[in-house]
């Protein structure tokens, strides 16, 4: 059971040394600007793999538990296939249901933890298998792995390489249940932190934010829901990627206060609380990304002058 790309590679794990019966995943949904439906990336792998799928609206919906019992599998494996599975699904299986969960549980419980790892600072991340349990993500733990966050990589790139790390542990998961040699151990409940969804209101930076947290919110919300400033001559701006300022940049005394895109020898400078950072893509509302180096052009051809100022987010005002 998953939907997105990330649950790909333990959908490919799975299908080297077992038999899968079935794959479920959500239904195709509308996409793109012609709103075709289509399909979720865990369908068209497994649909490549010859397997039969299967997309309930709903997992409880009325003969859908007794359907999943006529598989009669011994495991289900869930990988952010996002349906609740309730008791009566989870008690189906012999070896019962794992689930691979983007953390080091019992550290970022719930939908986002890659992104609130990153968002948090967090030296390292990993995987874990877990027995599933009712309560989200509470299940006692079989394996993990480990890994650091490097400082300037993106979600997108941790998200990958957690995905492999991931399928790494189906196969010796799946092994030790069935010989009964993995027993799993219970979490700590004190150590509990939660990841909860992004929201589209994420996106606003705040003009209070240090150059470092502003760093962290840039590569950990892109693409979505994204990180952008808004300026009362240009409108909505969406700071697609930067790059920390190393030292003291000459001259930097000068800058405008907090809150301000400034540029000191061409580069585009997104000043913060307590230092800058490089703007290098962005975007304005309704247009398509551009280089820093395109957004200055622009914007002397307009005869717009830097400093520019920046609304405070709404939490800010």
């Amino acid at each position: 059971m998953g939907t997105p790309e990330f649950a790909v590679p333990a959908l490919d794990a799975l299908h080297s040394f077992t038999n899968i019966v079935a794959v479920y995943t959500q239904p195709d949904r509308p996409a793109g600007r012609g709103h075709a439906l289509k399909a979720p990336p865990v369908k068209a792998r497994a649909l490549e793999l010859g397997l039969e799928v299967l997309q309930p609206e709903r997992l409880s919906s009325a003969g859908e538990p007794e359907r999943i019992r006529d598989l009669n599998p011994d495991l289900i494996l869930v990988v952010a296939y996002g349906q609740i599975l309730r008791q009566e699904v989870l008690d189906i299986p012999r070896l019962g249901c794992v689930n691979i969960h983007s953390s080091l549980l019992p550290r970022w419980r719930g939908a986002a933890p890659i992104h609130w790892a990153m968002l948090a600072g967090d030296a390292e991340t990993g995987v874990t298998t877990q027995r599933m349990a009712l309560k989200l993500d509470s299940g006692d733990l079989l394996l993990q792995a480990r890994t650091p966050i490097d400082p300037d990589e993106t979600v997108t790139q941790l998200y990958d390489r957690l995905a492999r790390m991931g399928a790494g542990l189906v196969r010796p998961t799946l092994e030790g249940l069935a010989t009964g040699e993995l027993k799993g151990r219970p979490q700590d409940e004190s150590a509990v932190t939660q990841a909860s969804k992004l929201t589209k209101e994420m996106e606003a930076l705040d003009g209070r934010l240090t150059a470092e947290e502003t760093y962290r919110r840039i590569r950990a919300l892109n693409p979505w829901p994204g990180t952008s400033v808004r300026i009362p001559q240009i409108g909505r701006l969406r700071l697609r990627s930067a790059r920390r300022v190393p030292g003291h940049l000459p001259g930097m005394d000068g800058l405008a206060q907090k809150g301000h895109l400034d540029v000191r020898d061409a580069a585009l400078l997104l000043v913060c609380v307590d230092g800058c950072l490089e703007v290098l893509e962005l975007q304005l509302e309704g247009k398509r990304a551009q280089s820093a180096v395109e957004f200055l052009n622009g914007l002397r051809g307009q005869g717009v002058e830097l400093p520019l100022a920046l609304e405070p987010a709404p939490w800010e005002a």
